[in-house]
């Protein structure tokens, strides 16, 4: 790659909520994700093939296949989003606020439109879709790896998602998304052994200039965000904060946000100008980054666009669209490594993560201390137990590894389901302990590739 490039990578990643509640907390985030950022992203995506790396977690592909799920999502955005929108309006006009009512009538369309959609795709369809252009994959329930106890724990972590994509999917080129960006050289040996050639790391504070991929001596290449690109997205002043946009913060009754960041009754014709302008200026800012040379990686969360930003997914496809006019090379990172000129990653790299500060402080912090060393005492009686684990305890120790309990507990964004879900995984795996082969209906269709032995040395 003789000339500076621009990689785009979205992470595309729901905690395990399928039989696990809906409202407010549980399906109803799969389906609002479903609905407001994955059928528009694929979408765009089917409109703009091969220019945007996308990984889906093995435990959301889990439970876009589910038995049921489909019907279940369908009937959500059909039945329960416009009478709740309803009510809403009809609520709003009472109050004297016709142009907030207004919007929020507008705003029950496109889910009646994500629901035909989802309804022609037919039951997996939506996975089958995005796995035509997802060519990452992640660990298994996207346990943050340097916090998992022991080795096998992270072989498990790795064979149960690995395997679960190259059956989904057909193959694997090799590119694993490190969930959270939770990386740490001791990892290495690990991940090569998986087959793990390429992933991302986050060395904001680390490395100087982390424009160019980082050759381990023991392990897979790894590509370094590039900070100051994602903040122009990801940041509390990020595009996303420009007044026009739809306000994320603020809910009716129902969590329907029709209002603006400025405060105005959101007016999607004024967003859809600032759309264009603030992909104009990520291309052109992108552009001079990569003037030189290099590598740019800006990497998002998925559900960032459409979900948390509800003009996200339009704003990717106004900057694909963008970057072709004036030229800048967009290109997945498969394709932008090919001579992207490596250089050698420099000893003795601390664990670092994208969290807030960019160490694991968000999953092993004092706040979370409970949860943390909950998992690894699980961890290591299971592995302690050895052939007399049974399938239902490695799943159970798979969904209590998950990242996202510690991480919403952190944040206190769901109330005590964080540490209800993990006490509740805790428990049941200590009963499949106790009693192995019996049945797991609670899990359902977390880990279906999931093996007692993935947990031995190949």
């Amino acid at each position: 790659m003789a000339e500076g490039a621009l990689a785009i990578v979205l992470h595309t990643h729901m905690p395990y909520v399928e039989g696990f509640g809906v409202w407010p907390f549980g399906e109803e985030w799969l389906f609002e994700a479903a609905a407001t950022s994955y059928v528009p992203l694929l979408d765009a995506l089917d409109e703009r093939p091969g220019r945007v790396t996308l990984s889906i977690t093995p435990v959301l592909a889990d439970q876009l296949e589910a038995p049921g799920v489909h019907e279940r999502m369908i009937a959500f955005l059909h039945d329960v989003r416009p009478a709740t929108h309803a009510q809403d309006a009809e609520a709003l006009r009472a109050q004297g606020e016709p142009a907030l009512a207004a919007e929020v009538e507008r705003q029950a369309a496109p889910y009646a439109t994500a629901a035909d959609r989802l309804r022609a795709l037919g039951p997996g369809g939506l996975l089958r879709g995005l796995l035509r252009h997802a060519t990452w994959t992640s660990a298994a329930t996207h346990a943050i790896l340097p916090l998992v106890a022991t080795a096998a724990g992270v072989r498990l972590q790795l064979r149960a998602g690995i395997e679960a994509h190259r059956a989904r999917a057909g193959g694997w080129g090799g590119g694993l998304w490190l969930p959270e960006c939770a990386h740490h050289p001791w990892l290495h040996a690990l991940l090569e052994e998986a087959g793990v050639h390429v992933t991302c790391v986050d060395l904001t504070d680390v490395l100087e200039h982390p424009l160019r991929p980082l050759a381990t001596t023991d392990g897979p290449l790894l590509v370094p965000l590039d900070r100051p690109t994602v903040e122009l997205v990801w940041s509390e002043t990020g595009y996303p904060a420009q007044g026009p946009y739809r306000n994320s913060h603020r809910f009716t009754t129902f969590r329907r946000r029709p209002w603006a960041n400025d405060g105005a009754a959101y007016d999607a014709g004024r967003a859809l100008a600032q759309v264009t302008a603030d992909a104009e200026d990520f291309v052109a800012r992108a552009a001079r980054r990569v003037a030189g040379g290099g590598l740019s990686v800006c990497a998002l969360d998925t559900e960032l666009l459409g979900h948390h930003w509800y003009e996200g997914v339009a704003w990717l496809g106004a900057v694909l669209d963008a970057a072709q006019r004036i030229g800048l090379p967009v290109l997945p990172l498969d394709a932008a490594l090919a001579g992207a000129g490596v250089r050698p990653a420099p000893e003795g790299l601390p664990a670092t993560s994208w969290g807030q500060p960019r160490t694991l402080w968000t999953w092993d912090g004092p706040q979370v201390a409970d949860l943390a060393f909950g998992a690894r005492d699980a961890e290591l009686r299971l592995v302690a137990a050895g052939e007399a684990a049974d399938a239902r305890a490695v799943r159970e120790l798979l969904a209590l590894q998950s990242s996202d309990w510690a991480f919403l507990a952190t944040r206190d964004v769901a109330g005590p389901y964080p540490r209800e879900r993990a006490a509740g995984h805790r428990a049941a795996l200590d009963a499949a302990l106790a009693a192995p082969g019996a049945t797991d209906p609670e899990l359902r269709h977390l880990a279906p590739h999931a093996d007692p032995a993935m947990l031995r040395v190949p």
